[in-house]
């Protein structure tokens, strides 16, 4: 009965009343009487509720969920069910925005990766430590942007062996990281350097100075994550025992402090 005297209250401007109520079988005076009913204490607890709903959600910026906003009632002592206020969401249409936070592509991929050969073939080990090295550039969050640091790792000691931090990821970042390398290390006649097909690796630069170390670069295939290492750290992660150390709270800050095993 109460759905027939909201359909006739809500098109009683378009229609009149009296003839609605024939239509839906309904008497005049019951329409009237409920119209002049106070709401009831459910009734009236919701619509506070939709109204707090409504404004932890716009000053969320549209982003909280059923659940945070039932937190965010227990926290100012407006006590409610989750479902509840689940329910209240469904009817105001508040849908929460799921923003994904902005990752940079560490990997830009360059051009003449085909002349360039798979000298690993995926196999990561070493007899000897400064024969076979893989490379990459991850990204470390800072309260000042992005720095970038790429590394240098012997796949026989796991260690990192050169490694180097910027605001940039040009040739420049990598080429430093071998240089320290080869500066630090003993690197045997012709070691190799296995890295992905990015353009700072592909770069004419860094073939100019792999050529000056006696380094053979070597690139992996498209599209394969396992390229650089075995596993899901391919890179230290980011260097769980750091030989860099970045400050979140200034500009990127390095301290040489060890190296850093990379477990493959």
């Amino acid at each position: 009965m109460n759905e027939k005297f909201v359909l006739i209250d809500a098109e009683k401007a378009v229609f009149p009343v009296v003839k609605m109520c024939a239509w839906l079988g309904v008497s005049t005076s019951g329409f009237y009487e409920w119209s002049n009913r106070s709401a009831s204490a459910t009734a009236r607890r919701r619509a506070h509720l939709a109204v707090l709903i409504r404004a932890i959600f716009e000053e969320s910026d549209s982003t909280y969920g059923y659940r945070r906003v039932h937190s965010a009632l227990i926290h100012q002592g407006d006590d409610c069910g989750p479902e509840l206020v689940r329910a209240i969401m469904r009817e105001l249409d508040l849908v929460p925005c799921q923003p994904r936070p902005w990752r940079p592509t560490t990997t830009q991929p360059g051009e003449g990766a085909e002349a360039i050969p798979d000298l690993v073939r995926r196999d990561f080990s070493a007899d000897v430590p400064g024969r076979k090295m893989v490379g990459d550039i991850t990204y470390l969050p800072t309260w000042q942007g992005f720095a970038y640091l790429a590394t240098v790792i012997d796949c026989c000691t796991k260690e990192c062996i050169g490694y180097a931090i910027a605001d940039h990821m040009r040739a420049e970042l990598v080429i430093d990281a071998l240089r320290m390398a080869a500066r630090n290390y003993d690197l045997e006649l012709e070691a190799i350097f296995h890295t992905d097909r990015g353009a700072q690796y592909l770069s004419q630069a860094f073939a100019e100075v792999a050529d000056q170390l006696d380094v053979r670069h070597s690139v992996g295939r498209v599209g394969s994550c396992f390229e650089v290492s075995r596993r899901r750290e391919s890179h230290p992660p980011p260097l769980l025992e750091p030989c860099v150390k970045v400050s979140l709270h200034t500009a990127p800050l390095v301290e040489p402090v060890g190296n850093a095993p990379c477990f493959q």
